[in-house]
């Protein structure tokens, strides 16, 4: 701005390269833009700083604004803008009664439910008024109505949720509603606030003339978008002015009427922003990357940075993408706004965006990559069958990525105890390699019945399991359900085949597409809480076709058949008495529990198949191949199988849920990989069966101890990634039985569970701002991770009792309820129940 005490523009008393803090407004000040460039400034705007979590402490915008807001609510107190309102007002905001009679209370009508809407809403109700509030956001009219004022809404149903924390700009026929509800509010109301902003445009009007005209003769409005124009119309901004009785206080620098406060609030912020972004503490810089993720400090530079020394400006990003938007490769890095500085070139703006030489370059490599695997895949197929399998797999495999992406977050244990259950058809590859008569003959036989046997628990219990958790989100209005109408399909399904085979028909291959679709359904009906049982009983419907495809391909002797039955009817007895026994807030570790028998039976049906096709390696030409899935299968099996178990350990109290700090875990862990992986070598070169025999016993038990080291080096609150993750763990090993068993419903099932999985962890970690790879290799919680001094926990806590919380419930208003992990380990539903049932009658506002 120009100063008229040294008679020049404040820009041109710059140093040239210099740096800038303040608010500056790029998009309403183009000529201050031009003088900052000629200056070859770096110009970091505090009006422009991200509003994301990590930028609380320098987000100068709501500190002035809050100052703001509660100057408007101690007008009849402080010599501070609105006192003058409060003098024109002429009588008290509360109301009074006397033996002279009674003087109502002063009606307010706050529109913006910004920092300083909301802080001038509690000030002035807690100063006796009847405060009212509108906002476009319903997030915005709950805040109101937690405050005490009556939030009042249009008859027109549209989100005005914006970028940054702002409203949007509204559909004309939503401006057309809220006029019509202003103009009624005027006529009702003494004093009207106004915050209403839209970032990088004029303030939008919102009370027009007649509108204030239609006031009561000494009503008082203050309109806090003065700066930006005014929300409204008569408002003379700068100035205390009167327009037919009614006094406008539009004052644009309501902040520095209270200077000591607006000061050290706006020092604070500066000081945080400078100490946060550079790098070194001895002197300041710090970089602007063009690649950067969402709501890191990466981003928070790159949005408060809107002029470089070489013109180029950096704007803040666009609102966060959704999770299944970021997994599709958009959203992760920033864009530019609209609104930008006119005098800079238009290819200045594209910096966020990945430069077209970039991308035309890595997306060829990728397909490269692609296409040279399966070319490489095909030159070493041993046989047609192969293919064929493979083929089966990469279609499964992008079902499944495609499946989990529309499942809601309340859904995700469900999700994963269904696909546990499914997984439990590591069952064929156990009942395949069955023999004998009503018990085992050999060694193998004995591992594929304890096999048999450990899925069939798996498969019972796991889809009980995930019919309690569906329960849980049934609620008393619910319509009833009839899920025993699914045994019709399923009838038909299992009871057709039994037909057609004693007919002659051999229709396995349909009978095992039939069992994927409906687990591919499974997967699709946990997507949302209306078809969600319908997912469980499809999966129940996949097993249960699957199993007895498995039963009618194999033709077992009645003998065999009795063995086959008994381990599974055992097995699926335990499975059930294991999941009804268990408590609700105990279902998430019984869901690692049964991911562990996954595991070990993956490892004994693969040892199982290497003893069974021992003696045909030598003129089988598909030998190579069979060793190498037996062996892959084993070391997943053996990971997923002591792995899960810690998780369980962990989740159930059993372990200490902190990290196991073990001196040098990655090089313990990098050796057992490497040991893994040498073993291969002579498994793979000696023909004899003692040393393959050997060398799978040996990376059952590394690939064991591997899963103990990464999953107890992983805190608790971890746990639920470290599940999901041994899920998808769950599904490769299935998926090596298939390969092994040239078994389509193994390898399409496996493909599914082991992408969907994957695809889990995935939105897991996002959720939480972290990779998976720091999440597996316990990157944070452990003593290894640093060597500098812990974070210090500073400020005071406030404790209550149980007798001063029910003071509290007794006097509050509004009262929020946060269920949590403990409510839920307390059994406390019900009596959270009943407490709000009380208080609702009570009149009270319980959420």
């Amino acid at each position: 701005m120009f100063n008229p005490a040294v008679g020049a523009h404040e820009i041109d008393l710059m140093k040239e390269s210099a740096t800038l803090f303040s608010f500056v407004y790029p998009a309403q000040n183009p000529e201050l833009m031009d003088l900052l460039s000629q200056k070859k400034a770096t110009v970091l705007a505090m009006d422009q700083v991200p509003r994301v979590t990590i930028a609380q402490g320098f987000d100068a915008l709501s500190s002035m604004a809050n100052i703001a807001g509660y100057a408007v609510g101690l007008t009849a107190f402080m010599y501070k803008a609105v006192v003058l309102a409060a003098n024109n007002f002429g009588r008290f905001f509360t109301g009074q009664i006397t033996a002279a009679g009674k003087v109502p209370p002063a009606k307010v009508l706050i529109i913006g439910g910004g920092v300083a809407g909301l802080a001038a809403a509690g000030t002035a109700r807690a100063m006796g008024a009847i405060v009212r509030g509108f906002d476009t956001r319903a997030a915005a009219l709950e805040q109101f109505k937690s405050l005490g004022a009556e939030p009042l809404e249009v008859d027109f149903k549209e989100s005005g949720e914006g970028q940054g924390g702002y409203a949007k700009v509204m559909s004309k026929e939503f401006i057309e509603a809220e006029m019509k509800l202003f103009a009624k509010q005027c006529l009702d109301v003494d004093i009207l606030i106004s915050t209403a902003l839209i970032p990088g445009q004029r303030a939008p009007v919102l009370i027009t003339t007649a509108m204030v005209e239609s006031m009561k003769d000494g009503s008082v409005v203050v309109d806090l978008a003065a700066e930006a124009g005014g929300n409204i119309q008569t408002t003379v901004p700068g100035e205390l002015s009167v327009h037919k009785g009614v006094t406008h206080v539009g004052f644009t620098d309501l902040p520095s009427r209270l200077p000591t406060q607006s000061s050290t609030l706006y020092s604070n912020n500066i000081t945080k922003l400078i100490r946060a972004i550079s790098p070194g503490t001895d002197n300041f810089y710090f970089n602007v990357k063009e690649e950067f993720d969402y709501g890191t400090m990466d981003h928070v530079i790159r949005g408060s940075v809107v002029m470089q020394p070489n013109n180029v400006p950096v704007a803040a990003p666009p609102k966060l993408k959704t999770v299944k938007e970021l997994g599709r490769g958009e959203g992760r890095r920033g864009v530019p706004l609209q609104g930008q500085p006119r005098h800079l070139p238009a290819c200045t703006l594209e910096v966020g965006h990945m430069t077209p030489w970039r991308w035309s370059h890595d997306t060829p490599g990728t397909l490269e990559v692609g296409f040279g695997t399966l070319l490489g895949l095909g030159l070493s197929a041993p046989n047609a069958a192969f293919t064929q399998m493979v083929t089966v797999f990469g279609l499964a495999g992008i079902v499944g990525y495609h499946t989990v992406w529309g499942v809601t977050p309340a859904l995700h244990s469900p999700l994963m105890s269904v696909t546990n259950a499914i997984s439990g058809l590591t069952a064929v590859g156990g009942l395949s390699l069955m023999g004998g008569g009503y018990t085992p003959t050999s060694t193998a036989e004995t591992l594929a019945v304890l096999a048999a046997f450990i899925s069939s628990v798996n498969i019972a219990g796991g889809f009980l399991v995930t019919k309690k958790m569906l329960d849980m989100f049934k609620r008393p209005t619910d319509p009833p359900e009839y899920n025993y109408l699914y045994m019709l399909p399923t009838g038909v399904f299992v009871g057709g085949y039994g037909v057609a085979l004693q007919a002659g028909y051999n229709i396995e291959q349909m009978m095992y597409l039939g069992s994927g679709l409906c687990c591919v359904g499974a997967l699709a009906g946990l997507s949302n809480q209306k078809t969600a049982r319908l997912g469980n009983a499809l999966g129940m419907m996949g097993v249960a076709g699957g199993i007895a495809a498995a039963l009618g391909y194999l033709k077992p002797t009645p003998e065999l058949l009795a063995q086959m039955s008994a381990a599974m009817a055992v097995g699926g007895t335990a499975g059930l008495g294991i999941a009804k026994r268990i408590q609700i807030s105990d279902l998430p570790q019984l869901v690692a529990a049964f991911h562990s028998l996954v595991g070990l039976a993956a490892v004994l049906t693969c040892v199982a198949e290497y003893m069974v096709e021992y003696p045909h390696f030598a003129t089988d030409p598909a030998a190579n191949f069979t060793k190498i899935v037996a062996y892959l299968g084993t070391y997943i099996g053996g990971v997923t199988f002591s792995g899960s178990l810690v998780a369980y350990g962990k989740l159930q109290g059993m372990l200490s849920s902190a990290p196991l700090a073990l001196p040098g875990r990655h090089a313990l862990n990098a050796t057992l990989m490497a040991a893994s992986v040498g073993c291969v070598v002579p498994y793979m070169l000696d023909p004899s069966y003692l040393t393959g025999i050997t060398c799978l016993g040996s990376v059952s038990a590394l690939s064991a101890i591997m899963g103990v080291t990464l999953t107890a080096a992983i805190g608790g609150a971890d746990m639920p990634v470290v599940i999901t993750v041994l899920n998808s763990y769950s599904g490769w090993a299935l998926c090596a039985e298939g390969f092994l068993l040239n078994n389509n419903l193994l390898t399409i099932v496996g493909a599914l569970i082991g992408s969907s999985g994957a695809i889990l962890s995935y939105i897991m970690c996002v959720a939480m701002n972290r990779s998976l790879t720091n999440v597996i290799l316990g990157g944070y919680g452990t003593s290894s991770t640093g060597t500098g001094k812990p974070m210090e926990i500073t400020g005071t806590h406030t404790e209550v009792n149980v007798d001063q919380t029910v003071d509290m419930i007794k006097d509050a208003q509004s009262i929020i309820i946060t269920p949590g992990y403990g409510l839920c380990a307390a059994k406390a539903q019900y009596p959270i129940a009943e407490l709000v049932k009380m208080l609702s009658e009570a009149g009270k506002n319980v959420r």
